[in-house]
């Protein structure tokens, strides 16, 4: 089948913005595209899921963010799967999307570049996105936070930016059964406060960590789900603060939902974020959710109606929401209720298909597509 639709990101590991690529491929090759996958880096997890659901992958077998041979390689590629449509996730398939694009008179008006994050740690992304967003169509931002965020900070005109709101499967999660607590090592008294995601500086771990350590509360346990760069330094923090039997690393999970469906309180304590999908399936499932109040999680948490939320790095306040809603169920059912109803009305991922598809019959009916000077 011929190619319809490219996307290109970064890698295909597990995470949020991989799975949810795989979710996009899959439902636009249901809608009878032509859907071809092209990772910047050498596939991952998430490659061989798409690959099971009969999407093509290709790879450019990048070594990192500073290969530049990931450009040639993936230019080489457009020429060979000639797509009439380029999707590209993440800064650095962005950037290599739109170079790449350049070397081989790809118009830019058929490349949609996507960002999923607030990006607040390597200002220097802004700079360039500042500089680059006339080589493409459109730049796509998953959440109000993002679009927000890219035209105040990156100088992206609000005519090149599109909302393109990011959803959730709630039937999935609402059918998957609870995980056996017991085979995390939990007694049956256990109070579990999950969190899944990446072990990553931006998510806040450590600041989780203290808190559930202020507790003083034999029964409270943290079960973390995911893998990262800080697994070893969150390992030695918790065995300092001698809670080592009460936070629990599970590493990467397939079971998500069920641990969502078996824990107590969803705790979400990032800096910043896009539109995080952990918390998006936290709120499927009904979680009692404690979250901080930063660009991404406000887009989805309302403080006393669908969760409770506290200030980044303010350990006091994150141990006291976790209390407040482990001690009275009847707030922690009112919140649960509250997020999933926030979901049904605003963030099904049928709706967001729907938006992306809308996007591309736009986008491949312009006859004569004008590239901005």
């Amino acid at each position: 089948m011929p190619t319809d639709l490219l996307y290109v990101i970064t890698d295909l590991n597990l995470g949020g913005v991989p799975l949810h690529l795989h979710r996009l491929a899959v439902a636009m090759r249901k809608r009878g595209y032509g859907v071809t996958v092209v990772s910047l880096s050498p596939p991952g997890p998430v490659a061989e899921r798409l690959r099971n659901d009969g999407v093509t992958v290709l790879s450019c077998e990048g070594a990192g963010g500073r290969d530049f041979r990931v450009v040639p390689r993936l230019a080489r590629i457009l020429r060979e799967v000639q797509p009439r449509l380029v999707h590209s996730f993440l800064f650095h398939a962005n950037l290599a999307s739109k170079f790449a694009a350049q070397a081989v008179g790809f118009p830019a008006t058929r490349l949609i570049c996507e960002i999923q994050t607030v990006e607040v740690e390597r200002r220097w992304h802004l700079w360039v996105d500042r500089r680059t967003y006339d080589l493409c169509r459109v730049t796509i931002g998953n959440s109000p936070s993002v679009v927000r965020h890219l035209a105040d900070h990156a100088g992206i005109p609000m005519d090149r930016l599109r909302l393109v709101r990011g959803g959730v499967d709630p039937t999935a999660i609402e059918r998957a059964a609870p995980v056996d607590r017991r085979a995390l090592g939990l007694l049956d008294d256990a109070k579990m406060i999950f969190w899944a995601g990446r072990l990553d500086p931006v998510k806040g771990l450590e600041i989780l960590i203290d808190a559930v350590a202020l507790l003083h509360d034999r029964t409270v346990h943290l079960v973390l789900a995911g893998d990262g760069s800080l697994r070893e330094s969150l390992q030695t923090q918790v065995d300092a603060l001698g809670v080592t039997s009460r936070v629990h690393f599970l590493g990467s999970r397939q079971d998500v939902p069920s641990l969502l469906n078996a824990c107590d309180v969803f705790a979400f304590p990032s800096r910043t974020e896009g539109l995080p999908n952990a918390l998006l399936e936290a709120m499927a499932a009904g979680c009692a959710i404690v979250a901080t109040d930063v660009p991404g999680n406000r887009d989805l948490v309302e403080n006393e109606r669908t969760g409770l939320t506290v200030p980044y790095n303010d350990t006091d306040a994150l141990a006291a929401a976790i209390r407040r809603s482990l001690d009275d169920s009847a707030l922690a059912e009112r919140l649960g209720r509250g997020a999933a109803d926030a979901i049904e009305r605003h963030w099904r991922i049928d709706r967001t298909h729907d938006a992306y598809a809308n996007l591309y019959a736009e986008v491949l009916a312009a006859r004569r597509p004008i590239i901005p000077n």
